[in-house]
Order: C-alpha cells, then structure tokens, then sequence
C-alpha cells in the first residue's frame, strides 16, 4: 500500500516564505523612496503660519493680485501703489513639490505702476505654486496661487 506524502509542511514553509520576501521587498521600496517636505524648515513655517494668514488677509485688501496669462507665457503680479514704499522689499516663488531643485525664487522690483511680470517660458512644464511675499510700510504682504505650465 502506497501512502500520499503529507504536503501541509511545505505548503507552510512556502506561505513563511512568500511572507518574508514581501516583508524584504516594502522595506527595501521604502528604504529607498525619497519623500520631500514643504521646504527644509517646515516645522518652522507652520509656528508663524498665523502671521501668513493675517499677511494674506492685508495683500487681498490691499487689492494686490497674482495672474498667470499662458498665451503670454508670463505671471504678472499687480501691486497696488500706496504699499511701494522706500522700504519695499519683496520676493517671489517658484514652487515646484515633486521636484524641490526645480525651485526658483526672484527678487520683486515692481516697475512705478505697482506691476511686475515674469516669464515661465524658461520653467519646466507641470504644476507650480507660486509665492509673493512683500514688506512696505512695517507690514508684510503675503499672495499665492497654483498654476499649471504647458508645454511651450
């Protein structure tokens, strides 16, 4: 009389198995998967995030206004008049989250009507967030808006 070999220690060893080279392969996947913050300082950025909201808050009364024209290929930021006082100073970014060396920050020198234009023909194409922050007068001014860049 032949007898069937018993096949459940194997079938075990197998599932043993199979869940050990799982386990192996989402450590290596997530050893390996680079995750990018906001910027390098985060932490930071959220303690004072009160003071960007209020910041906000004066650039939408001030009229002040961020637009992107893709036929022009440009942004435009609309600054109004009273706060381009001799202490003005101002910056704007390029924010780009998937890609952090795409980043690109410039210096605003608004022209004497309040505007100052940018042009996106040499950013790469894809979604941006950009980032106008501005001081005149003792009070800082803070607008941002996202925009998606086409192909040129």
């Amino acid at each position: 009389m032949k007898t069937n070999p018993n096949l459940w220690p194997f079938g075990i060893l197998a599932a043993f198995g199979l869940f050990f080279l799982g386990m192996a392969s989402v450590v290596v996947i997530a050893s390996t998967h680079r995750e990018h913050l906001v910027s390098p300082n985060y932490y930071e950025q959220e303690l004072n995030y009160q003071g960007q909201i209020d910041a906000a808050g004066r650039a939408l009364k001030s009229g002040a206004t961020l637009l992107y024209d893709p036929i022009a290929g440009q942004v435009v930021v609309r600054l109004p008049l009273d706060p381009l006082a001799p202490d003005f100073s101002g910056a704007m970014a390029f924010y780009r989250a998937n890609a952090p060396e795409l980043d690109r920050e410039f210096p605003l020198e608004p022209r004497p009507d309040g505007t100052q234009a940018f042009d996106v023909a040499k950013i790469a194409p894809g979604p941006w967030r950009l980032r106008a922050v501005w001081t005149a007068g003792g009070e800082s001014f803070f607008l941002e808006d996202k925009i998606i860049v086409s192909e040129h």
